[in-house]
């Protein structure tokens, strides 16, 4: 079942958002505790506008248990979409201005999928294709005419999933000194 994420989701997203930034290998990850770190993700989440707040989430829900998230947001809030983070930031050891996220990722005129990650042990069992499926809803209820991504060049399996689901190729762009091609879907 895919819903809204919702404020009590916060211990049972966490993890699965932390597939994806252990991936992107973020330089502050190296310097803080895990326990740490999940508590400071678990309270931004709960805050209204962050990235990762449960007002951008989708989650897919089997027998009862989140096992995948789809966060995402218009591309015109991405200027200030850590703000929320700001305050946690010095639990992490990172200046209150830094930025954890610098790097420009949404192309404009797009609601900008995020992040879209499946509990390991769920993974290859279309929990991420029907997160995938129901994004384009939310593009459509926010008025923009297209869904954008990211996918990392060395993860030739999630772009073949993107491309099956209609996405194309429209750029590339390094996050966090990896490089990603940037595909659209028109919804």
């Amino acid at each position: 079942m895919i819903r809204p994420a919702e404020k009590a989701d916060a211990t049972a997203v966490v993890p699965i958002i932390n597939i994806v930034l252990e991936e992107m290998e973020l330089p502050f990850l190296d310097h803080v505790d895990q326990a740490t770190f999940f508590k400071v993700l678990a309270q931004a989440f709960q805050t209204e506008d962050y990235r990762y707040s449960y007002r951008h989430g989708l989650v897919n829900v089997r027998a009862g248990k989140v096992v995948g998230v789809a966060f995402g947001y218009p591309e015109t809030a991405e200027a200030h979409i850590d703000d929320a983070l700001q305050p946690f930031l010095p639990q992490l050891g990172v200046a209150a201005d830094d930025k954890v996220f610098a790097d420009k990722e949404a192309y404009p005129n797009e609601w900008y999928l995020d992040t879209l990650a499946v509990a390991s042990a769920y993974q290859h069992q279309g929990v991420g294709s029907e997160l995938l499926a129901a994004v384009p809803a939310v593009a459509r209820q926010q008025g923009l005419p297209k869904v954008g991504l990211n996918v990392d060049l060395a993860n030739p399996n999630a772009k073949k999933l993107y491309s099956k689901m209609g996405y194309q190729v429209v750029g590339r762009v390094k996050l966090a000194g990896h490089d990603y091609e940037h595909m659209q879907l028109t919804v």
